[in-house]
């Protein structure tokens, strides 16, 4: 675990959990079903993953999202690596929609549709609905092939 982990909540907020990876639901919800990719090394820079790491993303990116197309059949995917202020290897993975998705008679907009994600309009969630996220993620990763 690093400091990286933390800032996004983990354990609590953990769906996944490889041997390298850690795939976490973001506090805040960009877009319905936004994730957090987060390397479980202390690397700073992406070259400087294990090659293990690297072999193993592959399987998380597939498990993510396969899970995120049949629990929210998102339109496509953005993977950003920001890195600016949380310094370990992570990325924010975002689904993108056309139209607006509706979770638990909350609708999530995606302000930033066709262009890049609008990282700084996230949907603002109760802790029940982010609960409730979760624990469907959660049950979507169990299916994973």
């Amino acid at each position: 675990m690093n400091d990286t982990m933390t800032t996004f909540g983990y354990p609590e907020s953990c769906l996944l959990e490889y041997t390298h990876w850690a795939v976490l639901l973001r506090p805040k919800q960009v877009t319905l079903g936004s994730l957090v990719l987060v390397c479980k090394e202390e690397a700073r820079a992406f070259g400087d993953i294990t090659a293990a790491a690297f072999d193993e993303l592959s399987t998380a990116v597939a498990d993510i999202e396969r899970t995120l197309k049949n629990t929210f059949d998102y339109d496509k995917i953005n993977y950003l690596m920001l890195m600016m202020v949380d310094p370990h290897v992570h990325f924010h993975v975002i689904p993108r929609y056309a139209a607006p998705a509706t979770f638990d008679d909350v609708l999530f907009p995606d302000a930033g549709w066709p262009g890049p994600p609008a990282l700084g309009s996230p949907t603002e969630t109760t802790a029940e609905t982010h609960r409730r996220i979760s624990e469907l993620m959660v049950s979507g990763f169990g299916t994973r092939g």
